[in-house]
């Protein structure tokens, strides 16, 4: 069984990805960020549930982009409630993919894994510039020109992206197939002190929209 790197945040579609990759034959490592995110909920549930899911490791790297701010998710703006639009919203974090993938390579190439999983989406998502087909092409071009195995021709990586094709309703269905327990996800990005999703920010609305159109009930509470 080949080694994969599967950035896992315990939300909806990672933990989908993280089962994909298990059902593609792939041992799975999972990484996940403490990046200074408002919505600590996520990182507590990726610590608790990472190996239950299969992660024959889990690495958790701590980084604060409350330093550079920039987005609803790691400074004081507000998140926004009125709905999914069409411009970039704020709850866009600077960089986040760029960084996270950049973490996820170096641990794949001190672990000889050539396999890197993320779950991200291009088609019932926020719209987010690092969620698309075109900016992953371009970071797996980079990856294999930037690393030492990518040189010297030991390995070539590989970006999976399962989900980004994929309605929400679809990667629930997929998920659900495979045995996914959605009541150990959490999307929320102002969930309450004690974790409950408020069911009106943009992700908050994409994950119900998505139960709604697979015919099947979120287990999460909702405010």
């Amino acid at each position: 069984m080949r080694k994969a790197v599967i950035l896992y945040s315990s939300g909806l579609d990672s933990t989908t990805c993280l089962a994909i990759a298990q059902d593609q034959g792939f041992t799975p490592y999972a990484i996940s960020f403490d990046y200074g995110q408002r919505h600590r909920h996520e990182l507590d549930l990726a610590r608790a549930n990472a190996k239950k899911l299969g992660a024959v490791e889990h690495l958790v790297v701590a980084f604060d982009l409350r330093q550079v701010g920039g987005s609803a998710l790691t400074s004081e703006i507000e998140v926004p409630k009125e709905g999914v639009g069409h411009d970039i919203p704020v709850t866009y974090v600077p960089a986040r993919n760029t960084i996270f993938l950049s973490f996820a390579l170096g641990w794949a190439e001190v672990l000889g894994a050539y396999d890197i999983f993320i779950g991200v989406n291009a088609l019932d998502y926020s719209g987010y510039p690092d969620c698309r087909p075109e900016y992953i092409d371009a970071y797996q071009r980079m990856a294999n020109l930037a690393t030492k195995a990518g040189v010297e021709g030991t390995g070539q990586f590989t970006i999976h992206t399962p989900l980004i094709n994929l309605t929400k309703a679809e990667i629930i269905k997929q998920g659900t197939a495979l045995g996914v327990d959605y009541s150990q996800t959490h999307s929320c990005y102002d969930p309450t002190p004690e974790g409950l999703s408020c069911g009106v920010c943009d992700s908050c609305r994409l994950r119900l929209k998505g139960f709604s159109e697979a015919g099947l009930n979120d287990p999460l509470r909702y405010v």
